[in-house]
């Protein structure tokens, strides 16, 4: 088993529980702009890309404008956004061990500062990739190559950590290892990693001692 050095997070599925507010915000947005009723359960492909990938695939032109709807709808659901168990005893305990830490999310830097940053665990990942900061997004390599680059840090000793195929085939492609977080997957059959996770915890049996 490789021993790492640097642990890189999704956020969405990840870190924090979105699924809620993400799929029925979108749903009111759907409804109020453009009077289509949609089940939640036809609007998980968005899960894990950023709304200009997943929009278009609803058939709306109009990305940006629409993008912003679904923001704005999503402050109506803040409340049912949370940090998964275990997580925050993770990132301190890393922290405590040395092990360097970071972000590659389809959030937008905007969408990442709303929705993340007031459950105050940024101190503990400081390095951090937006769908800003890429011209690509996932499943492209684009966005953990851009983390390799800013950050410095070792391909070789470093994994990434997400819920879905996107963030499989992302970290595959730059030539990192996966672990797949089954507290926040839905279809994990379908997604071949290095590791299946059943915990956050389950993280510290693959980093320095």
């Amino acid at each position: 088993m490789r021993v790492y050095n640097t642990i890189i997070f999704d956020v969405d599925g990840t870190l924090i529980n979105t699924e809620t507010a993400v799929l029925h915000s979108l749903q009111k947005m759907l409804k109020a702009d453009y009077d289509r009723d949609v089940a939640a359960e036809d609007l998980t492909f968005v899960l894990g890309v950023p709304g200009t990938t997943s929009l278009p695939q609803l058939g709306i032109k109009d990305i940006g404008a629409a993008n912003e709807r679904w923001n704005y709808f999503m402050k109506e659901f803040y409340s049912t956004i949370d940090v998964f168990a275990g997580i925050r005893e993770l990132l301190e305990t890393l922290q405590s061990k040395g092990i360097k830490q970071g972000i590659v999310t389809s959030k937008t830097l905007e969408e990442l500062r709303d929705d993340f940053t007031p459950f105050g665990l940024m101190p503990y990942l400081p390095y951090v990739v937006c769908a800003d900061d890429t011209e690509k997004h996932k499943p492209n390599p684009e966005p953990l190559l851009h983390f390799m680059k800013v950050s410095g840090v070792d391909p070789a000793r470093s994994i990434y950590i997400g819920d879905t195929i996107y963030d499989y085939e992302c970290a595959r492609d730059a030539g990192v290892d996966f672990g797949l977080a089954l507290w926040g997957c839905k279809d994990h059959e379908q997604i071949p990693a290095q590791y299946k996770l059943k915990s956050p915890l389950d993280l510290l049996n693959l980093v320095i001692a």
